[in-house]
């Protein structure tokens, strides 16, 4: 066991736990942060996706003691009120059905709006191929993007 001192979401927060564990688990386990899905396990599905440092990583295979000082940001903080324009755009495009992957959806969307304000269709489609969608929402996902891009 050992003791982290994470910044989730803007907070320091003070977690005992194995180094191996994966932050996926840390989140929902230790921190009741519920939002971040798991999918698969082994970092194929994308619905376990959170920023660290602003990137986009599948947090199921991120070990906490990989983590150091780096800020981590998952769904409930990329907006306090949920107002994120990939959140607006998200309902704006009706894009969930189950909503299962929309998180890792979102939080994906985001990190790749932040560094390219402005993506092509193949941008997205790079950006996004790791994130899997069984309900096949992806032509209202790749929209939605579409959608913020152009505002």
């Amino acid at each position: 066991m050992a003791t982290y001192n994470l910044k989730i979401n803007g907070k320091i927060r003070r977690v005992d736990t194995d180094p191996a564990t994966p932050m996926l688990w840390v989140l929902r386990d230790h921190l009741d942060l519920q939002g971040t899905k798991y999918g698969c396990g082994i970092a194929q599905c994308g619905a376990c996706t959170v920023h660290l440092n602003g990137t986009a990583v599948r947090s199921c295979q991120l070990p906490v003691s990989a983590v150091g000082s780096q800020p981590v940001t998952t769904i409930e903080g990329l907006s306090a009120k949920g107002d994120h324009p990939v959140q607006k755009a998200w309902l704006e495009h009706d894009v969930a059905q189950c909503g299962y992957c929309q998180a890792g959806q979102i939080m994906s969307a985001a990190s790749l709006l932040k560094t390219n304000p402005n993506p092509s269709d193949a941008d997205i489609d790079a950006s996004m191929s790791g994130n899997i969608c069984r309900c096949g929402t992806y032509l209202r996902i790749k929209e939605a993007i579409k959608s913020v891009a152009r505002k």
